[in-house]
């Protein structure tokens, strides 16, 4: 059965397990290297970038979750978790961890604070014709990608096909600037499980 670890330092890492063993994957809380062992895909959830940055290191996790996005094991960053995946953040906390895997650029609550918390309909097309329902909770936004980065979903807040980047797709990378995880629509896990099997195969 496909095995996923999810980050459970802090954030919402509960709802992506919920949907994960809806889904019939075998979904694990990762807290310690240990906690690593036969995973075949990693869950980075959303909650607090620094937070959960500087919990990484004090666990002793950030080498060992840099070895295995290295080696080509699937992860997938929400939220805060986008931030850790980033190679860069322009307005970064001092002394924020990034794992600096994925060949993007964000901006830490692009949208402002809390209260200024959102939801928007995306045009995924990876997804299908349905518009996925995204919610956005102090969110951050991608404000630039490598050649080899795919977006695959933007805000309609620019010109059209200029809007803000919310979800990105590099190599064995997803990134998704929003909650999947609290709308019950599961079809961005879906597409990372995809990924993940792809892998397996």
């Amino acid at each position: 059965m496909t095995r996923i670890g999810v980050l459970a330092l802090q954030g919402d890492f509960r709802e992506h397990i919920k949907t994960l063993r809806e889904l019939g994957v075998e979904a694990e809380e990762v807290r310690l290297p240990a906690d690593l062992r036969g995973v075949d895909g990693l869950i980075l959830p959303g909650g607090e970038s620094t937070v959960m940055g500087k919990l990484m290191v004090a666990y002793e996790l950030d080498a060992p979750l840099r070895g295995m996005i290295a080696e080509g094991v699937p992860t997938w960053g929400t939220c805060a978790g986008l931030i850790l995946l980033s190679r860069a953040t322009d307005n970064a906390l001092a002394g924020q961890p990034l794992l600096a895997a994925m060949d993007i650029r964000t901006r830490r609550n692009a949208f402002g604070p809390q209260g200024a918390s959102f939801e928007a309909d995306l045009h995924v097309p990876a997804l299908g014709e349905v518009p996925f329902h995204a919610v956005f909770i102090r969110a951050p936004a991608v404000e630039s990608v490598g050649e080899g980065v795919e977006v695959l979903a933007r805000l309609e807040d620019g010109p059209e096909g200029q809007g803000t980047i919310v979800a990105v797709h590099q190599k064995h990378l997803l990134g998704t600037a929003f909650h999947p995880e609290v709308t019950g629509d599961k079809r961005f896990h879906e597409y990372f499980l995809d990924m993940v099997r792809a892998r397996g195969a």
